[in-house]
């Protein structure tokens, strides 16, 4: 079987574990978390290794709260994603900056733990069984062509969307090749009755409720850190030394390099439901959607043994 790495970016999980924290609220029948639905899926869709990106202080609270009991099934890495891992020559050029790089920051932290075809995924979106399958079919068989092959798992808009509130979705273009021509990042997306709106004071923009959207699931070859390494120093050279909320943002990357026909995109598309707590009110709704996945037998009463 041909090897691929699960990336999971969780770096983002706030300075304490507990309560409040929404990436670790169980939502599952036997305390599981979203992580655990999204590895669970992965390995049986034939991924072997699973890279926990997260921020080094954590990483004791981390291991207790989920690495440890994956690291039983599968084999398991860390990558650690903090405001001083930039190249040496920009490290006098932000010595007020607190917020870590962003997502192309935390993809790149793991440049010494994956030497296969990985998925990149956020540690609170439930993206379904689909999804993986369809990822590690293509990045274990990714054509041989004169650019840099990558996929996007791209979902319908409508299924995207929240009940309490605006959420953040990256618009794609993909032409009748199944190709990405263009991704726009859009803000504060709501649903309104069958639509999804934008509203920005008085003026409503309507979008197409099935425009394919990326959730940031990217499947990428070991070869990127090389592009995103370039790209980070580029960002770096960049970024006014004042601008102390700059972010580095994988599909901004991708979406430069796809203007520049530098690499080429693969939309792979799900038809299922995403869910995730973006806000505090969202969390019955995931305790119900995976009740009842877990009633269809779409998975067992308890994924793995919840002993920490």
């Amino acid at each position: 079987m041909s090897r691929a790495t699960l990336v999971i970016m969780a770096a983002g999980l706030g300075s304490r574990f507990g309560a409040g924290i929404k990436q670790l609220e169980p939502v599952g029948p036997g305390g599981e978390i979203i992580m655990d639905y999204s590895i669970y899926d992965a390995l049986e869709a034939g991924f072997d290794k699973v890279v926990f990106v997260i921020r080094r202080d954590l990483e004791k609270d981390f291991r207790e709260v989920i690495g440890r009991r994956i690291e039983k099934i599968t084999e398991v890495a860390y990558a650690y994603q903090e405001v001083e891992d930039i190249p040496s020559e920009f490290r006098e050029k932000f010595p007020d900056r607190t917020k870590p790089w962003g997502t192309g920051q935390a993809v790149l932290c793991c440049r010494n733990v994956v030497d296969s075809p990985f998925l990149v995924i956020n540690a609170d979106d439930y993206y379904g069984k689909e999804a993986y399958r369809e990822a590690y079919s293509y990045l274990t068989s990714m054509p041989k062509t004169g650019k840099i092959q990558i996929c996007m798992v791209g979902f319908v808009l409508k299924n995207t969307l929240s009940e309490n509130g605006g959420v953040t979705r990256g618009i794609c273009r993909v032409d009748d090749s199944g190709m990405l021509t263009q991704i726009v990042e859009t803000h504060n997306i709501e649903k309104s009755g069958e639509n999804a709106v934008v509203r920005e004071g008085e003026k409503v923009t309507y979008l197409d409720i099935d425009s394919p959207v990326s959730m940031n699931m990217w499947g990428l070859p070991a070869d990127f850190f090389n592009i995103l390494e370039e790209g980070f120093r580029r960002f770096l050279k960049d970024t006014p030394r004042d601008d102390l909320k700059a972010e580095y943002l994988l599909p901004t990357l991708i979406g430069q390099l796809l203007h520049e026909q530098k690499i080429s995109v693969k939309v792979l598309k799900s038809r299922e439901q995403w869910f995730g707590v973006t806000y505090k009110e969202d969390k019955d709704a995931v305790v119900s959607a995976l009740k009842r996945l877990t009633e269809e037998e779409s998975y067992p009463s308890v994924l793995y043994t919840m002993d920490r």
